[in-house]
């Protein structure tokens, strides 16, 4: 077995030759791992070093252990792509609307925000921090709880806090819900704008692991900001979690272009 880096432990170099091959195509996705003797006897190592290869890999996503049944190669994650148009950011549309499957896997399925809670803000940390971010006291403010999922798998969780005197009826109890922003918005008769985003990794708390359906630790992509009312109002600030591994931020900053011609094929 080559040495990948001579002061790497040996399952390691274990782990990154079986990457490899994953990754060239010698082991599709779907398809069986040899075994554990069969590794030992082809790698000329002891079973040790293979399970702890073979954990190593489990915890970068790249196989599945079966109990009783053997280990298997995951298929490429599907990722979602939220589409940013920097020339039309100053106002929030909302993004659930933009958020789309990047894979041919994923196409067709059907993109679902769905309201899980509304109630008072309370003494939470992330309630104190929205407080000073909209500049106002805790006890004036609402949160709203909602997951989207794509298909059958929920990808992503929002938080939402707002004055609870805008909080529309429709934002109030559970259920789904086409778009929260614009119905925020619509109901409070007023424009909302982009004050500020920002972006950051975290690992996954205990809460948002058991929604997602990730271990505990697992890296979220969190997209936060404030959104305002044309004068500099803060109305409205958003913390959205998104599994790292399944999520990208798109910018385009130029205007899709026409198609190109296309170029006939040379004659043999």
């Amino acid at each position: 077995m080559p040495n990948h880096r001579r002061t790497s432990p040996r399952y390691l170099q274990l782990a990154r030759l079986i990457q490899e091959r994953i990754d060239a195509g010698e082991f599709p996705a779907g398809s069986r791992l040899p075994s554990e003797p069969e590794m030992c006897a082809e790698f000329g190592v002891n079973r040790l070093t293979v399970r702890e290869a073979v954990a190593e890999l489990e915890r970068a996503a790249a196989i599945e252990i079966r109990r009783g049944v053997g280990t298997f190669v995951r298929p490429p994650v599907a990722r979602v792509s939220i589409a940013v148009d920097p020339r039309s950011q100053r106002f929030d549309m909302g993004s659930t609307h933009t958020s789309l499957p990047d894979s041919t896997a994923g196409q067709g399925m059907d993109v679902q925000e769905t309201i899980t809670a509304a109630l008072p803000a309370g003494t939470a940390t992330t309630d104190e921090e929205a407080a000073r971010h909209l500049g106002r006291p805790v006890a004036v403010l609402s949160r709203v709880e909602s997951v989207f999922s794509i298909g059958p798998e929920s990808w992503g969780i929002s938080t939402y806090w707002m004055p609870s005197a805008l909080l529309p009826r429709e934002l109030a109890a559970p259920g789904p819900v086409e778009n929260l922003v614009r119905t925020l918005a619509d109901s409070a008769g007023i424009t909302l704008e982009y004050d500020w985003r920002a972006f950051s990794a975290i690992g996954a708390d205990i809460g948002d692991a058991d929604i997602l359906g990730v271990p505990a630790g697992s890296p979220l992509l969190v997209r936060e900001g404030v959104s305002c009312t044309p004068d500099g109002e803060p109305v409205l600030y958003v913390r959205r979690r998104i599994q790292g591994e399944r999520a990208r931020f798109v910018l385009n900053f130029r205007a899709p272009g026409p198609p190109l011609p296309q170029t006939p094929a040379s004659p043999a």
